[in-house]
């Protein structure tokens, strides 16, 4: 097979990869938000730090020209934009080598990463959000290993970039990086410019939307949720700070496994390969796994992801250094057996005495099987456990009212509670 169609085939093996495992049942978290956001189909117009309107907007689109359900119509967002993701990571690991296994491993590596797969299976804006960081890191990467293409790079990166900003206020932590990238093209001083300029229209867009329908012009950093993790977060001991950066690097050794190494590795080969392409990438990296380090929320898990994009470019260059070495090209080929390392990693914690308490905990979600196997077929649902009136040993109503709104509109559609939790 001609290796132009590599990042084809490999969009289209992940796209059945996350319908097989995608959601059998709405999951808890703001999944059944979304749900009931494209039910009701009120496009949102409002940008906050958690509003999400170019997610939310998406889903209801393909609804209304689909005729779709929205169950459906935000599967196809969710499946559609974590493939996508997954094909410009082959891209651009692609623009720092000629060996198309080197992309290839670092395509599967990131695709079967354990948080990215999770939310390729659930109803949530992180897969969107990644296919848009990811398109910008390849356009940024391409102005330098593409002289021929720098100008159109240059800008698209800007246009990607402000896009991105759309979907998640946690995309400034790219800004610095974006600056860092147009002051070391300076010598192209009209595409900088409009480089620039293009990065304002679209970001100041999202600033302007607000403003004309009478809200303040800082109102896309605010929530009409409390707030107060923020302050959490700045307010911990150093005993706490420090037990959340081990976590974080149990995060990276689950998401990656053996892969982490070579990622470390990379870090270090790309800077002695550009250092030009080096610190903007080093840059949003560090900010990016410093706030979802120490971001105080039970979830912050996904935050990780935009870093994790960076890291894999990074697993790329470190598959590269020893692109020549025949048994690392071979051994590679065992990131295939990714879904039996957290298969084993559920069956090993599952049979510690320790985990008892935990999983009668966590059993209203699915116990340890909900926290350690990326795919969710088969899962419980927010919709059967509101309808049931179950209870949980922590807070849930923030997720439970949205269920019951949603039942109570699929109750005035005609369908019956039986039907419903299967929702």
């Amino acid at each position: 097979m001609n290796s132009k169609y590599y990042p084809y085939c490999i969009f289209f093996i992940f796209i059945f990869i996350y319908a097989l495992g995608s959601f059998t049942r709405i999951p808890f978290a703001d999944c059944v938000g979304f749900v009931l956001n494209t039910e009701k189909g009120e496009l949102e117009t409002v940008f906050s730090s958690t509003s999400h309107p170019l997610y939310i907007n998406t889903a209801i689109l393909i609804r209304k020209i689909t005729g779709l359900d929205a169950i459906l119509a935000n599967r196809i967002v969710v499946i559609f934009s974590a493939a996508v993701t997954v094909f410009f990571v082959y891209k651009t690991v692609s623009l720092f080598t000629h060996k198309t296994w080197i992309p290839k491993v670092s395509a599967f590596v990131f695709g079967l990463s354990f948080s990215f797969w999770r939310n390729a299976e659930i109803v949530e804006v992180y897969t969107q959000n990644a296919a848009l960081i990811m398109t910008f890191l390849y356009f940024l990467v391409l102005s330098y290993q593409c002289e021929k293409k720098r100008n159109t790079a240059i800008i698209a990166a800007a246009f990607f970039l402000g896009l991105c900003l759309w979907l998640h206020i946690q995309n400034i932590f790219f800004i610095p990086s974006f600056l860092l990238f147009l002051y070391y093209f300076r010598q192209n001083r009209k595409t900088v410019i409009l480089s620039f300029l293009v990065f304002l229209l679209v970001f100041g867009a999202v600033f302007l939307v607000n403003y004309f329908q009478g809200y303040p012009l800082n109102s896309p950093f605010n929530s009409n949720e409390d707030i107060g993790w923020v302050r959490n977060s700045l307010n911990k001991s150093f005993g706490q700070y420090l037990k959340d950066f081990l976590v974080s690097l149990i995060y990276l050794v689950y998401n990656f496994n053996v892969f982490a190494i070579l990622g470390i590795i990379g870090i270090f080969e790309l800077y002695k390969f550009n250092k030009k392409i080096f610190y903007p990438l080093f840059i949003a990296a560090v900010l990016h796994y410093g706030f979802a380090t120490f971001y105080a929320v039970s979830d912050n898990y996904v935050f990780f992801i935009p870093s994790y994009l960076i890291f894999i470019i990074g697993v790329g260059m470190g598959l590269r250094k020893y692109q020549d070495l025949t048994w690392v090209k071979k051994s590679s080929a065992l990131v295939v057996l990714t879904p039996l390392f957290y298969l084993f990693s559920f069956l090993m914690i599952s049979s510690l005495p320790q985990s008892k308490d935990f999983k009668e905990k966590k059993a209203y979600k699915g116990g340890l099987k909900y926290y350690l196997l990326p795919w969710m077929n088969d899962n419980v649902g927010i919709v059967e456990f509101t309808a049931e009136k179950r209870t949980a040993p922590e807070p849930m109503s923030w997720m439970t009212i949205s269920a019951e709104e949603y039942i109570e509109l699929k109750i005035s559609q005609g369908y019956s509670l039986e039907e419903i939790k299967k929702f």
